[in-house]
């Protein structure tokens, strides 16, 4: 409750462009954007910890975990360009509406069924909603938000949504003593908080459309872009590949890997993972600073690296308790940049690409990365616990030397 209500008046604060720091530059409209969006997170927080560390406990195995995982990047593979393009030519926000939409069948689905066909349409489902979510999201930030202010909202973007996934992380922390209170089982808990949620995404559609009917889009006409900006974005999303394919290993498992190394359910897990995102979202406050510190790409590479460091460390650790410690400094580190990121990336392509960037940035990652993620889950499977993070580490260290070396004169910093 305490958590909540901390919650609430950060959002009241950061909403009142008077009292507000840094987000007092952006739109008021892409503040409520940005808190309506966030919301479904609270969502996404608990379908992440239900998939990969509920379903280990009830004989899911760590490879089906994967190939759902893994379905759902390969589908948003599949769809995300598409969806960027059309979002370029026909707007931006009925595509961000639609796919704001996707994600209540997904956790119907999962309430209703453990069956790996139905497990892996779910995923499937996501995929083409997170598909059209990350092809028009920051597009449409970046398009209502003057330069100014871009880093500012992106970084609110980021601390809202992490805050309110972690919430979603810990829900499993209350079920046991909820389960005790009112003589119901585990499988009824963890099915009746996916419906209560399913039933809340489906309010998430109708206020986007509220909010963003008036808005008039200004839509491509389908220029040529220019060589440099294609260069670069071919350069950018390169670099943020191989993050994706390091990455892919592990972090989408480490609930699994969690349960299975250490026998640590998903009670303990969840939390740990919603430290974890609220860690990561208030640590993203500080990045516009960073950026005026260091300049952008040096704030990201800073960022990517130490993280770098406290990834290998994961593969060594023999405790829970260390382990979560050593995951979230990592997790704050490495998620530190992303504002950066993205923010950097709206800049180097013009607005009416922004669409397209944005759908082959996420595609260039999500790709190798739902490779990683199937190849992670057979890792695990085999009882080779520390193999992943060595992989991801090493991945890591070639992405940020890349992106290093391609940007670090960049007129943008």
């Amino acid at each position: 409750m305490l958590i909540a209500l901390l919650i609430f008046q950060s959002e009241a604060f950061w909403l009142d462009s008077e009292k507000a720091g840094f987000p007092s530059i952006i739109p008021a409209q892409v503040k409520y954007l940005i808190l309506i969006l966030s919301l479904n997170s609270l969502a996404v927080g608990y379908f992440i910890v239900f998939l990969t560390a509920y379903l280990p406990q009830v004989g899911i195995s760590s490879r089906l975990i994967g190939t759902i995982v893994g379905a759902e990047g390969i589908t948003l593979v599949i769809a995300g360009i598409p969806l960027g393009v059309l979002s370029d030519r026909m707007g931006r926000k009925w595509i961000l509406t639609i796919s704001a939409a996707g994600l209540a069948p997904v956790l119907f689905i999962l309430a209703l069924t453990t069956n790996p066909i139905f497990l892996v349409l779910a995923g499937v489902i996501a995929g083409v909603a997170e598909g059209g979510f990350l092809s028009t999201v920051n597009a449409t930030i970046a398009d209502q938000t003057p330069i100014s202010g871009r880093e500012s909202a992106f970084s609110l973007s980021f601390v809202l949504s992490t805050v309110f996934s972690g919430m979603g992380f810990a829900l499993p922390f209350t079920f046991p003593s909820l389960e005790t209170a009112i003589r119901v089982s585990s499988a009824e808990t963890h099915r009746a908080a996916l419906t209560t949620l399913g039933f809340l995404a489906i309010a998430t559609p109708f206020a986007l459309f509220f909010l963003l009917r008036n808005y008039k889009e200004k839509l491509s006409v389908a220029p040529p872009a220019s060589s440099s900006s294609m260069k670069n974005l071919v350069k950018f999303s390169g670099a943020n590949s191989l993050i994706g394919l390091g990455a892919g290993f592990i972090v989408p498992l480490i609930a699994t890997w969690f349960f299975l190394k250490f026998g640590v359910t998903d009670s303990y897990s969840g939390p740990i993972l919603a430290i974890s995102n609220i860690t990561i979202g208030l640590s993203a406050a500080l990045s516009p600073t960073m950026s005026k510190r260091f300049g952008i790409v040096r704030a990201i590479v800073i960022n990517q690296g130490l993280s770098t460091m406290f990834m290998v460390s994961l593969a060594f650790v023999g405790g829970p308790a260390l382990a979560a410690t050593l995951y979230i400094i990592r997790a704050a580190l490495m998620n530190m940049s992303s504002p950066l990121s993205d923010s950097f990336l709206m800049e180097l392509v013009p607005q009416e690409k922004r669409g397209l960037a944005s759908a082959i940035n996420s595609v260039v990652w999500r790709l190798p990365n739902s490779v990683t993620t199937i190849i992670g889950g057979v890792i695990l499977a085999s009882g080779n616990y520390s193999l992943p993070f060595e992989l991801a580490a090493l991945f890591y260290i070639c992405a940020i030397s890349l992106f290093y070396t391609f940007f670090r004169n960049s007129k943008l910093q």
